[in-house]
């Protein structure tokens, strides 16, 4: 395929362009990463927030049914002492006796059980209002945070979008064979589509290319590709 010098030139300048948006892309991603990693450490934060949060409404939960419990026993124990004046036997004196005693005993287990929850309850409750405020500050800071990171992605988006257009208007001036071929190249080689050649070296993969090769890529009459790496090849003096 032949070429011209005003070609190599139009490649080289599309290259630079390239190679600017390549760069600004890659620095895009990495903001995008980094957002992410803060959203990231956020949401754990807020899991684990929430995850004490279920502990103190499961314990809150607990200390309402052992005080319902309480309640229950100790009407049960009243009204086994007022059946306890009617008794006529011994025997049902005994039983009665004994649901008062038990009765009496459940209650003490409940009280202390109530006891446990309540401390347990009071503990999670201040690690909740340490939570909470140790949450909002974290919020605040990544929110300023993903605000400075918006600013510089805003800036590099700009340069994205200006260099975008300098590879359009360039483009224009080359052939669309030239075109399609460069960007084939660049996509799989970060943009790099055309290396200079020195002392029969391609300087895009560091090898030799063969002799005569190299004297084509000297007299720059035909579009030349390096064998290894099929980067568009010029000499260095035509640059």
């Amino acid at each position: 395929m032949d070429i011209q010098r005003e070609d190599i030139d139009t490649l080289l300048k599309l290259q630079k362009a390239e190679i600017e948006t390549v760069n600004i892309a890659s620095l895009l991603r990495e903001t995008d990463r980094k957002k992410s990693e803060l959203d990231a450490k956020l949401s754990e934060f807020e899991t684990g927030l929430n995850e004490h949060k279920k502990e103190f409404e499961k314990v809150g939960k607990d200390c309402r049914e052992a005080e319902a419990e309480i309640q229950m026993n100790e009407q049960r124990i009243k009204t086994s002492g007022e059946r306890l004046r009617q008794v006529k036997t011994n025997r049902e004196y005994q039983a009665l006796q004994r649901e008062i005693d038990d009765g009496k005993k459940r209650t003490e287990e409940l009280e202390l059980l109530l006891l446990k929850y309540l401390q347990k309850q009071e503990k999670i409750e201040n690690i909740l209002k340490e939570q909470r405020s140790d949450f909002k500050q974290l919020a605040e800071k990544i929110k300023s945070d993903k605000q400075d990171i918006d600013k510089e992605s805003k800036s590099h988006r700009k340069l994205f979008e200006k260099y975008k257009h300098q590879k359009e208007t360039i483009g224009r001036n080359l052939k669309p064979e030239f075109l399609d071929l460069f960007n084939e190249i660049a996509e799989s080689n970060g943009g790099l589509a055309v290396a200079p050649v020195k002392d029969e070296v391609c300087m895009g993969c560091f090898m030799n290319i063969p002799p005569q090769l190299y004297i084509e890529v000297l007299r720059g009459k035909s579009l030349i590709l390096c064998p290894q790496c099929n980067r568009i090849l010029y000499h260095a003096d035509e640059a």
